[in-house]
């Protein structure tokens, strides 16, 4: 620090935080949350059974897996106990075996590629757009092999992948399209819901998710065939309106409880209002940001009609990244009270999945992500979606601490 910055004295030296007040409180609820696990808890049928009868046996679990389907624009939802297992489901239910190759971003949470890993599946590389962040689309049509089945582009931060691009990909090739949109419930590619536009599509309602019962997931689609599948496969074989030891194919019990999905249709109810403020604080913010001289912000399609906002992502502008240093930025800004964190690594580097790479397909493969690396090493930031749920006061302050010690180094 040159002793110039007009902000004051950095928290980290000793100056006083920027902010000091909590930001908005996660998760967020009230008598709705209570109201719906006691009518679950009072019902007395607290598993989930699978059934897909109206016949008031389970009544919260349809019912959310209808609504969640509904809200992205599919015909059919299928509860499982997490998002991990939702994408493993959703491959297997696709078709892909053992030995098949899967085409994914490096720029993910490690499920993405682990999930087809524990089935066999190999996870395949392809880099990503440096303005989004999101499945590059050429790349992906260039990481193509005689063994590849499927695309599984990530909504990431809540921001949906270039899907007419990938869907056109995949036409051109015969390859299945699975959405893995964990990050995403809510958001829209051309006004219609993530998720539905592959065949299938993946969410996470783990508790850091905009969509939150602690841990769950729900598949969703539009055909017939796939849900029947996915269905099955999550109830151990069981096929929908057979008998409980009628077992027509192999599966397991991925099923979700009662209790979960008696939270999701409380925390439903407000998910409308959230994501409209996350929308108008991730703009605000934007603008705020965009003044800022060392920051970059993420470039958004004109096609996303809607934004998730889980994260609220920005990049360190490159010769900014430079002459900081991503992990020395962070260190700063945290100390400003601003809870910013430095995002994933790049998962085409992560030691584990090479190593069962190596194992599953029988060969040592490695992979060139030059710009995921790039970004996840030098520049690529995160704030939390909470962050986006607090007043227009925290808003400032983001700005107000980031500029702070953006300043300090000039």
């Amino acid at each position: 620090m040159n002793g110039t910055n007009p902000a004051g004295k950095l928290a980290i030296d000793g100056g006083t935080p920027v902010r000091s007040k909590p930001f908005a409180p996660w998760p967020v609820w009230d008598e709705r949350e209570e109201r719906m696990v006691i009518e679950a808890i009072r019902s007395g049928k607290w598993g989930g059974t699978g059934t897909v009868l109206s016949d008031g046996f389970q009544e919260k679990l349809p019912e959310m897996e209808t609504a969640v389907a509904r809200l992205q624009d599919a015909r059919y939802g299928v509860s499982v106990v997490n998002g991990t297992v939702a994408l493993s489901v959703a491959l297997h239910a696709a078709g892909l075996k053992p030995g098949d190759e899967v085409i994914v971003p490096p720029y993910t949470f490690i499920a993405t590629a682990s999930a087809p890993l524990y089935t066999g599946i190999i996870p395949v590389f392809a880099d990503i757009e440096e303005e989004t962040l999101l499945l590059d689309p050429v790349k992906a049509e260039q990481a193509i092999t005689p063994r590849t089945k499927a695309i599984m582009p990530v909504h990431i931060a809540g921001a949906p992948a270039d899907m007419d691009r990938i869907l056109e990909v995949a036409r051109r090739h015969g390859l299945r399209v699975i959405e893995d949109s964990a990050q995403a419930i809510g958001a829209q590619w051309n006004g219609k819901g993530v998720g539905a536009l592959g065949d299938l599509g993946t969410f996470s309602f783990q508790s850091s998710k905009n969509l939150n019962c602690g841990e769950g997931g729900v598949i969703v689609t539009n055909s017939e065939e796939l849900w029947e599948r996915a269905w099955s496969i999550c109830n151990v074989g069981r096929v929908p309106g057979g008998g409980w030891y009628q077992h027509d194919r192999l599966g397991q019990n991925f099923r979700m409880t009662e209790l979960q999905a008696a939270l999701l249709l409380a925390q439903l109810t407000r998910l409308e209002e959230q994501m409209l403020r996350r929308e108008k604080n991730a703009a605000l913010l934007d603008q705020m940001l965009s003044q800022v001289k060392g920051i970059q912000l993420i470039k958004r399609s004109p096609s996303i009609t809607r934004h998730a906002h889980h994260l609220y992502m920005f990049k360190l502008a490159r010769g900014a990244a430079g002459t900081m240093g991503k992990e020395d930025f962070i260190r700063k800004v945290e100390a400003e009270g601003i809870p910013v964190s430095a995002g994933y690594s790049s998962l085409n580097r992560n030691e584990a999945i090479l190593a069962e790479t190596r194992e599953r397909a029988g060969e040592a493969r490695t992979y060139s992500c030059p710009v995921s690396e790039r970004l996840c090493e030098q520049e690529v930031v995160w704030l939390p979606h909470t962050v986006l749920l607090s007043d227009e006061e925290a808003i400032q302050d983001i700005s107000r601490g980031i500029e702070k010690v953006l300043q300090s180094y000039q």
